[in-house]
């Protein structure tokens, strides 16, 4: 089940919270969350959800084993083989075809594949329950003494299957005291619509008018229209994931989980090592802190830690040699402004040092996109005039003319614009005697209309992917 589609807007979502406000107790409500979140997972394939309760029943036991033994080799023996289960499972169930592929290309070996779809989610909630462990283990946080609030942590459908990824700590004090008001209600209604126009009206409108261009005959393809293809990709996978992380956060907010921010309009950014301190926060900070740091992080061998912490982040997104490449690009990039080149950055006009984050990042999302790196190479070559059928097409301009708008209203939306001119109207009309009454209006209208322009969208479309459930 995704956030954007009709039968979770109209029937999964209303019946969550109606039960949840029916009930009074919040031991009731995490059961409630915990019925209703085992049954969004299990909604495509049901087999995976005893993956789910498996994966935290291991770290549950994990955790108390830690708490109990603290400062004993029992606690390190729990927290190696914490480690040992998790990565053993997400090794075998994401990671074992892409071993496996490669021993037979190499060697002439015919290991047979696996069958089975990848479970989804599988990459956010096994970081999360490594978390947990970990932070028990350096008491940062205390075990969870209850399996249905553990359950709760992991499974919680909010932010399941596609982050942002949830720390224990984060929100173990909601776990077990949390509260809710009109207000708070009311701007998590506003955050996950904003989040749902974001997904549905531009991150799928992306998609579509960029399909042509990203997986069509390179031989028939333009240089512009190659670069209009993966800008308008950039422009997906941005208010595609924003989206996904915008509702999960409002959905939290309604019922009085806090979840920390995903994204902070990383296409602002001047460089790349700013470009990943504002994009998938959740996933840096987690390389950060459990990966970076405790390798020697800045002081010993940094430039080895940041190769092994974007090689892993690259493999964290897919089990595939583009994303390997992916990773190990920005890693280079990164360690280049490490070793001078933001000096340099810092110096020059702003503009151009935002031109160089673009065009960057641009690059870089081809090899996210093609798995096949015969095709990406080929790509990036007809970007920069290698190959393809010229300049400027035909379809060129008919994309161009045809959703000129959309390319503006994309572009915007890609910078913080939206609350900076709210902001200034409000401060314009601070004195003026109806300014909450018209604010109070507004904002409840402008969320029907955005409800029902996704609805419309959504009626009869076949295209409707959240791009980050494959990870």
């Amino acid at each position: 089940m995704v956030f954007s589609s009709l039968i979770f807007l109209y029937l999964f979502l209303p019946l969550n919270f109606v039960f949840y406000f029916l009930c009074k107790n919040l031991k009731y409500r995490n059961m409630v969350l915990v019925v209703f979140s085992l049954i969004f997972y299990a909604w495509g394939e049901p087999v995976w959800v005893i993956l789910l309760i498996f994966s935290a029943a291991i770290d549950y036991a994990h955790g108390l084993i830690i708490e109990k033994n603290r400062g004993t080799w029992k606690a390190k023996a729990a927290l190696i083989s914490s480690l040992v289960l998790n990565l053993s499972l997400l090794g075998f169930f994401k990671y074992s075809d892409f071993v496996s592929q490669n021993i037979n290309a190499l060697f002439g070996t015919n290991i047979p594949l696996n069958d089975f779809h990848l479970p989804i989610g599988i990459s956010f909630y096994t970081f999360q329950t490594l978390s947990y462990v970990i932070d028990v283990y350096r008491n940062d946080t205390r075990a969870q003494p209850s399996f249905v609030k553990f359950l709760l942590f992991v499974s919680l459908f909010h932010q399941l299957v596609a982050g942002p990824i949830v720390r224990y700590s984060d929100i173990a004090q909601e776990i077990d005291e949390r509260h809710t008001n009109l207000s708070e209600i009311h701007s998590g209604i506003n955050r996950f619509v904003a989040g749902l126009g974001k997904k549905v009206l531009i991150a799928n409108t992306a998609g579509e008018i960029a399909e042509p261009f990203l997986n069509g005959d390179l031989k028939q393809l333009s240089t512009v229209g190659a670069w209009i293809g993966i800008i308008l990709y950039s422009f997906q996978i941005y208010f595609d994931f924003s989206g996904y992380s915008d509702m999960a956060i409002g959905m939290g907010k309604i019922i009085g989980f806090h979840y920390k921010e995903n994204f902070n309009y990383p296409y602002i950014s001047k460089t790349v090592t700013e470009f990943w301190r504002r994009w998938h926060i959740s996933l840096g900070t987690f390389f950060r802190d459990y990966v970076y740091i405790p390798m020697g992080g800045n002081r010993s061998h940094h430039i080895r830690n940041l190769l092994v912490v974007w090689l892993l982040t690259g493999l964290w997104h897919g089990a595939s040699w583009n994303f390997i490449i992916w990773g190990l690009f920005y890693g280079l990039i990164i360690i280049l402004e490490k070793k001078g080149l933001s000096k340099i950055l810092n110096k020059i006009p702003a503009f151009i040092s935002h031109i160089y984050l673009l065009i960057t990042v641009i690059v870089a999302w081809v090899f996210f996109y093609f798995t096949d790196m015969s095709k990406a190479i080929g790509y990036i070559g007809v970007m920069f005039g290698i190959g393809g059928s010229g300049f400027y097409s035909v379809q060129d301009s008919m994309a161009i003319l045809n959703n000129g708008i959309f390319f503006i209203i994309a572009s915007l939306g890609c910078t913080p614009i939206v609350p900076v001119l709210q902001k200034w109207i409000k401060d314009r009309i601070k004195d003026w005697k109806y300014r909450e009454l018209v604010f109070d209006i507004c904002q409840p209208a402008l969320n029907i209309i955005l409800i029902l322009l996704c609805t419309a969208f959504l009626v009869g479309k076949t295209y409707n992917p959240f791009l980050y459930f494959r990870f």
